[in-house]
């Protein structure tokens, strides 16, 4: 029979659109519709990757794909709806495989294990602890001694060795005190962290002198030959007055700025910390003061600047009271004032005193008053050098003038000539206790692996030896003296001994420590130039205590003046008592 029209029409449905109805009602067993993508996979509904054995008695599928086996979805899709949810009653079914199951989950390394956290001798824990293990078990059976992993990931087995990312968390939060009291009144201006300082590049020339002024003894040179088996060299008292005039102080600095010499004035100590400020650890700070076009770079009195830090950057940093170190001798505040006398003593012990064989410089001394002095003056000579920071895009030249120091002359063998030391003196206080950063016994390995030796002083004092190197090659001194000095016993911190002198051609040693001067002379060129831009005034330019970066005030201009007349304990160069 045809079928006709208005049939048809009757059988349209009554609605607009055309297509199946539509609902929001669930689907079947309550599973709606949600975003798909042909990368997701379904969770899986069964695991036979236990550690049971197959037929063959080797083990099972334990290997296959283990990395992957706990993720429930994966790929380009999000959703977690396609996850095999737990039953309710998943607690009474077994699996055919009766072999028991292991419980050990992954931890560092091949399995869990015991992870020793020490560095250096005595396997010391980095908070302090001595011979301190961490259990990272969490189930099953003792596993064994995890791998230490050196920075470069590589497996060691050894002492002293670094688990792989042992920045993330084995190293301890350090809660260190600011060198400077930040006052409500200061205003910041300029925030810079180290990672951008490391970024900077300047190249200089190598300086010219200008004027020299004080007088140098002659080396020893005894000293460099090893000490006699069973004999140890003391380390004496040796009162000789030596100065360390800041910047503006400086009546030799004053005369060059009339003459408009420079633009800019530092001293060595100043200019060394302010280049190799990325490597520093402890709090320090600069006052910086604008008179017109002059900038001049300066420290207060008592300030951090004029104490030897003792191992700054190692691992395990010597502790303050207040962090849990009981050992009041090894305080850093008394490890620095410690090495501040031991290099005094010793550059003024190695050379050999005579007034009929010693270098002058062109000038005296210009800080010594024999009037008012009562001790004879050290082995110094005071070398005021210009380097040129300009730029090509600058105008005008920006020269820089800086008050070096030489320590003393020896001859060279070959040539005969002169040849201008600095001599500075690394200490050892206790290669056992907790902040001495894995050093070695320095009595027993000097002499049969003073290589070792260095090296581990170059990681524990990076910032310090880079200081040193620097302020010899900015005084143009050919041979860097280092020694070595102890405690004649670690409980005394009073009493020391000489255990030998090494010699360094200072950018050889700078080479070796991966110093890299271009930098330093970027860093003072910034700085320079933030300001250079500002009004005149007096800045403070702080190194954050607990942060790799350093920040720029604005301060009154009468700050810290009154703080000059004043003495400060510690201070003065003392030395050991015999």
């Amino acid at each position: 029979m045809p079928i006709s029209l208005s049939s048809i029409v009757t059988a349209l449905p009554s609605e607009d659109a055309w297509g199946p109805p539509t609902t929001t009602d669930a689907l079947v067993d309550g599973v709606p519709y949600a975003p798909y993508s042909k990368g997701d996979k379904l969770g899986r509904m069964a695991d036979w990757t236990t550690e049971g054995k197959d037929r063959d008695g080797r083990g099972g599928r334990q290997q296959y794909n283990r990395n992957y086996r706990d993720q429930q979805v994966y790929g380009a899709g999000t959703s977690s709806l396609f996850a095999v949810q737990v039953a309710e009653d998943e607690s009474s079914f077994s699996v055919v495989d009766n072999t028991r199951t292991s419980t050990k989950t992954r931890g560092f390394g091949r399995g869990g294990g015991t992870i020793f956290r020490g560095r250096g001798r005595g396997g010391r824990d980095q908070r302090g602890g001595r011979g301190t293990f961490q259990n990272s078990r969490v189930g099953g059976r003792g596993g064994q001694q995890a791998y230490l992993y050196d920075q470069r990931g590589g497996a060691r087995g050894g002492r002293g060795g670094r688990r792989f990312g042992w920045k993330d968390y084995d190293k301890p939060q350090r809660n260190r005190d600011s060198s400077v009291n930040i006052k409500p009144d200061w205003t910041m201006l300029e925030e810079i962290d180290f990672a951008r300082l490391l970024k900077l590049n300047l190249e200089t020339s190598a300086g010219e002198d200008i004027d020299s002024y004080g007088f140098l003894y002659y080396y020893d040179r005894s000293y460099d030959k090893p000490p006699v088996k069973n004999t140890e060299r003391k380390l004496n008292v040796v009162d000789r007055a030596a100065y360390n005039v800041t910047t503006s102080s400086d009546p030799i600095i004053q005369e060059l700025a009339e003459k408009d010499e420079a633009t800019i004035f530092a001293t060595d100590n100043i200019l060394s910390m302010l280049m190799c400020a990325p490597r520093s650890v402890y709090s320090w700070d600069l006052v910086i003061t604008k008179q017109g076009s002059k900038l001049y770079l300066d420290k207060r009195d008592g300030s951090s600047l004029d104490m030897v830090s003792v191992n700054e950057n190692a691992a395990d940093a010597p502790l303050e009271a207040s962090e849990g170190n009981k050992d009041i001798i090894n305080f850093p505040g008394a490890l620095a004032l410690e090495a501040t006398f031991i290099n005094h003593n010793f550059a003024n012990q190695t050379v050999m005193e005579s007034e009929t064989s010693r270098l002058d410089m062109q000038h005296e001394n210009p800080f010594y008053n024999p009037s008012e002095e009562t001790e004879p003056l050290a082995s110094k000579s005071y070398k005021y050098r210009r380097f040129d920071l300009s730029l090509e895009k600058d105008e005008d030249p920006l020269h820089l003038i800086v008050r070096t120091e030489i320590d003393a002359v020896v001859k060279n063998n070959i040539s005969g000539e002169d040849q201008l030391l600095t001599l500075k003196a690394l200490n050892e206080f206790d290669h056992k206790a907790q902040g001495s950063g894995g050093a070695l016994d320095w009595r027993t390995k000097l002499t049969s692996q003073r290589g070792a030796v260095v090296a581990t002083e170059m990681k524990n004092n990076s910032c310090k030896l880079a200081r040193w190197a620097t302020q010899a090659i900015l005084a143009g001194a050919d041979v860097m003296k280092l020694g070595f000095v102890s405690r004649a016993s670690p409980k005394i911190p009073d009493r020391h001994v000489i255990l030998g002198v090494v010699g360094y051609d200072p950018r050889k040693f700078a080479e070796q420590m991966n110093l890299n001067l271009a930098n330093g002379w970027g860093i003072v060129r910034t700085i320079v130039d933030m300001c250079r831009n500002m009004k005149d005034g007096k800045y403070v330019l702080v190194k954050d205590p607990n942060k790799a970066l350093l920040r720029l005030y604005e301060v009154p201009v009468g700050t810290f003046e009154e703080e000059d007349g004043e003495d400060i304990e510690g201070t003065e160069a003392g030395g050991d008592e015999e």
